[in-house]
């Protein structure tokens, strides 16, 4: 394809700078005088700090794969350094030796802090432990520089410029955070924190570093710890009032007196997120807050993601002002002056970071999210920086993925489904709107000419209040969501979904039925007469959340599950499950959800994802495909929700105004069978493509029996581990990390609470042998390289469900698989005999397994490797559908697919959509280039049938 040639020339180029070249490579793609400054850099770029090297102020950054880059402010790339390959939660820039050139600092989620110098070669490396670092930064005293760095280990570091350890301060002996609120799940000690942000200072006149320690990264305000620096306890603890938490930290001197002001900036969704705390050093007791929901244009400001507010003075025509990046707002607010008089610039995209230039009035924004790879310079001093903002049209990757997903759509234009190909199953869309601006939109234009997908009518309101008081359950009696209202009586809500169910032409309704902070928004009684009013139309009840192993739990499943499982059988109702973190490979496997895994409720229960903070996405995929394949469940569901991007709610930068990898997520989950789709609305004419996809049959969907990329190993989950379920659910507290003892490493699924965001997977994590995965982030679009290992309810063994309702997994999958089948058995801990009289130890027992898994992908039709998602399903009695999708979450690539054809003569293999054909080497392996935030569908026609 002409675009992917275009791009591949551009990486070729960039690629031939490494750290040492003295080459430059120029990417400028708007003039400075503009106002606006576009560099591209061929990165996805998530941080930008600014350095000098003789005296010439350029950019330090750094991308999502952990690779440093410079760049000038010319436009041209100076240098990269791709360090550990892991990304780098923090970068600084400091001259810690005296030479005059500032060295860059980057602490990286594999434990170390890496210092490189002003031509990008590694100087040294500081690296304590395996937890990752998580803030670096220069403090000075007496002349001398130190560097200081923190991270999820409970301690911070000071260490010399040649890279030795000075000091440790550990939080255990000064932090005042105490864990809060009541959870069946392990609560942290008091007295510890990691380390949120570590910055420099001022304290009339003399240098002072900044301490902010949280023990939580989504209710906690944190604390800020004041320190003269190398001293070992703090000489200031300010508590910070409520308003957290916190994803952002800036020091500034807004009025020249020679004391820093803190500003932290909140993360939060909509209103919540539009506040930041300014913190005086000199009385920080006395805190105020800048809140841009009392700005008069404040639309823009409105639009419902989670966004951290990044804060800085500025030089707003002859006067400082505090400057807000808020998602894709810019907001500038004359200090002294009324926060009404804000003025909002806003553009189209959000980027991942912002960073002021300490030596010009300018910030350099990092790239566009959605997949962005330009860095942005604003120069405040030019006039036309606002309306240069305004228009801002990225380069790189973005235009690349705007230009593929046009031709995909053009060339869907000339597909004829064949005739051959299988009616796909049916497709639920369940949140979409169905209008826009009272015109028509694609979803009408479907309707009128096809069956599938099918568009419910979804939507929330408001909640039932009703008389809890002769509830058992103390617990469940008192909970109630707080951001509902709760208001309406049960004829009130009969009402409003009988006129639901007239508005949906006949397709059915959704809406949720309740929540993990309150399942019982609704009376049973009431659910069930909202069924008996579909009068056979589909009726889709949505629970998020709903993550609780506790005794107690038992009564919401008995007064309210089955009760509503049993009705919903004969009404073609469905309870869409939204779980979070390791519900469907642990959780569901216990005594109290044993009706689900046995098949007694398969056309009721749909298993779906709440995932957000999660760090196992490739561990919850296969999960539910498994209870699919093995008969739990008839159908299984995906969601694509706004803070999906966020593997770190710390640093809850996810405002992805193009739904890019919304719409590789979906294909690659609809092309492997999930059927109820939960997307959160981002911009539907984007994410249209992926409606006519499905409707004109080039995405098809496959029932359990079409799908030929299963590996045949797959995995059992046997009576889960409470260690296991207990601490890797814990993805909110931070601070578990033991320096000496276990940390969850020497596990199946490992280091997947809260202390390893972006962390390195161990050996023998599943996740890697596996799945393909490195570290602990975004999996979205796994790289099963060697087939899709499903974890399954036991099949064999003193574990298997003698009692189960469903099949067994061989007779609910294609024929293929009845003789090549292999079953290994886990608690989540460990691994064990299907007699149960063995147990093994993962960091051995896993070379047994992986070994097992990459000899079977030989046994399968075809197998592909790459940076790729991949499915195969039958769609005729001679076709096959390889679906290939490039699995680059938010850091997109160009990607290249290996395919090796196994077991299986090949007459013909094309691309659908353009007419490509290929054919194989002589080893049967077939290359096919995956164009960058794209995929393709391929057709294998087959000599004889299968």
């Amino acid at each position: 394809m002409k675009t992917l040639k275009q791009f591949c020339l551009i990486v070729i180029s960039l690629t031939l700078i490494n750290c040492s070249s003295a080459q430059d490579s120029k990417h400028t793609a708007k003039s400075p005088e503009q106002g606006l400054l576009s560099i591209e850099t061929g990165l996805t770029i998530t941080k930008v700090r600014t350095a000098v090297n003789k005296n010439q102020t350029y950019i330090a950054a750094t991308s999502y794969e952990g690779t440093i880059v410079a760049v000038s402010y010319s436009g041209n790339v100076l240098w990269k350094n791709k360090l550990s390959g892991y990304m780098n939660h923090d970068i600084w820039a400091a001259d810690i030796n005296n030479d005059g050139n500032d060295e860059i600092l980057a602490a990286n989620a594999d434990g170390s802090v890496y210092c490189l110098d002003n031509k990008g070669n590694l100087l040294w490396q500081f690296k304590q432990n395996d937890a990752p670092m998580y803030s670096v930064c220069v403090v000075n005293k007496d002349s001398k520089a130190y560097v200081v760095c923190g991270g999820f280990d409970n301690s911070f570091y000071y260490v010399s410029p040649k890279g030795e350890l000075v000091n440790e301060i550990a939080s255990k002996t000064y932090s005042i955070e105490k864990p809060f609120g009541k959870s069946h799940k392990e609560l942290p000690p008091s007295g510890l924190h990691v380390t949120n942000f570590l910055r420099p200072g001022k304290l009339n006149g003399k240098e002072i570093l900044i301490v902010n320690g949280v023990q939580n990264s989504m209710n906690g305000d944190g604390s800020i710890y004041l320190f003269n620096p190398l001293e070992k306890l703090p000489f200031e603890t300010v508590s910070v009032k409520k308003r957290g938490p916190y994803g952002d930290l800036r020091v500034v001197d807004a009025n020249a007196d020679g004391s820093s002001e803190i500003l932290l900036g909140r993360t939060g969704a909509k209103a919540k997120g539009m506040t930041f705390r300014i913190i005086d050093t000199k009385s920080p007791n006395n805190q105020s807050i800048q809140d841009l929901n009392k700005a008069k244009d404040k639309t823009s400001l409105k639009r419902g993601m989670y966004r951290v507010i990044q804060p800085e003075v500025i030089n707003n025509n002859g006067k400082p002002a505090y400057m807000a990046l808020f998602g894709s707002n810019i907001v500038i607010s004359n200090i002294g002056e009324p926060q009404a008089n804000a003025e909002v610039i806003p553009t189209r995209f959000s980027f991942n970071d912002m960073y002021k230039d300490p030596n010009a009035n300018k910030v350099i924004l990092a790239s566009a999210q959605s997949g962005g790879s330009a860095v942005h310079i604003i120069d405040f001093s030019n006039k036309d920086w606002k309306s240069a903002y305004k228009k801002l049209n990225p380069p790189g990757k973005i235009q690349e993925i705007l230009s593929n997903s046009a031709e995909i759509k053009q060339n869907l234009k000339s597909f004829k489904k064949p005739s051959y190909q299988k009616e796909s199953a049916p497709v639920y869309f369940m949140s979409e709107n169905r209008r826009k601006n009272g015109t028509a939109e694609p979803i009408e234009r479907i309707e009128a000419k096809y069956n599938n997908p099918i568009f419910l009518t979804g939507g929330n309101f408001d909640k039932e209040k009703w008389d809890r008081s002769a509830m058992a359950s103390e617990k469940y009696k008192n909970k109630r969501d707080r951001r509902m209202k709760y208001i309406l009586s049960q004829n009130e809500v009969l009402e409003i979904i009988k006129k639901k169910h007239q508005k949906s032409n006949g397709k059915g309704i959704s809406y949720w039925g309740g929540h993990g902070n309150d399942p019982f928004m609704y009376q049973v009684e009431t659910t069930k007469k909202g069924m008996d009013f579909a009068n056979g139309n589909k009726t889709v009840l949505i629970y998020p959340e709903v993550v609780d192993a506790s005794e107690e739990f038992k009564y919401v499943m008995n007064e309210m599950y089955w009760p509503l499982a049993n009705h919903a059988k004969t009404r073609n109702g469905n309870l869409y499950m939204r779980n979070k973190h390791l519900f469907w490979q642990a959780d569901v496997y216990m005594p109290m959800w044993k009706p689900l895994v046995s098949g007694k409720y398969a056309n009721v229960f749909v298993p779906a994802m709440e995932e957000t903070t999660d760090k196992s996405m490739e561990l919850s995929f296969t999960s539910r495909l498994g209870l699919w394949a093995s008969g739990s469940v008839d159908s299984w569901g995906a969601r694509g929700a706004r803070d999906n991007t966020s593997f770190d709610r710390l640093r809850q930068h996810s405002n992805q105004t193009l739904p890019n990898h919304f719409l590789r997520t979906m294909v690659y989950s609809i092309a492997s069978g999930a059927q109820y789709i939960d997307n959160f609305p981002v911009d539907q004419e984007y994410m249209s493509l992926l409606w006519d996809l499905i409707a004109e049959g080039a995405l098809y969907v496959p029932e359990r029996s079409d799908i030929l990329s299963f590996s045949p190993v797959h995995l059992s989950i046997n009576n889960p581990n409470e260690e296991y379920v207990t601490s890797s659910s814990n993805v909110k507290w931070l601070t578990f990390f033991k320096k000496e003892g276990d940390n969850l490493d020497d596990f199946a699924f490992s280091r997947l609470n809260g202390t390893w965001p972006g962390a390195p997977l161990t050996e023998w994590d599943f996740s890697r042998y596996a799945a393909g995965a490195k570290e602990r982030r975004l999996n979205f679009i796994p790289k099963y390289n060697n087939g899709m290992v499903l974890i399954t309810p036991p099949q064999n063994g003193i574990f298997a469900d003698k009692e189960a309702v469903r099949k067994p997994l061989v007779e609910n999958i294609h024929p293929w698989y009845k003789d090549i089948m292999k079953e290994y058995h886990t608690d989540g801990k460990n691994y064990m005999s299907a007699d149960g009289t063995e147990t093994f130890q993962p960091s051995e027992y896993y070379k047994v397994i992986e070994e097992d898994i990459k000899n079977s992908a030989s046994k399968l039709p075809l197998s592909v490797s790459g940076n790729v998602g991949w499915v195969v399903a039958q769609t005729g009695p001679k076709n096959l559908r390889l679906t290939i999708v490039e699995n680059g979450y938010i850091n997109p690539n160009a990607a290249t697919a290996s395919v090796k054809i196994n077991n299986i003569k090949v007459v013909k293999i094309k691309d659908i959509l353009n007419n490509e054909e290929f054919k194989a080497n002589a080893n049967s392996e077939i290359k096919i280039e995956i164009p960058l935030g794209g995929f393709r569908f391929i057709d294998i026609e087959l000599e004889n049938e299968l």
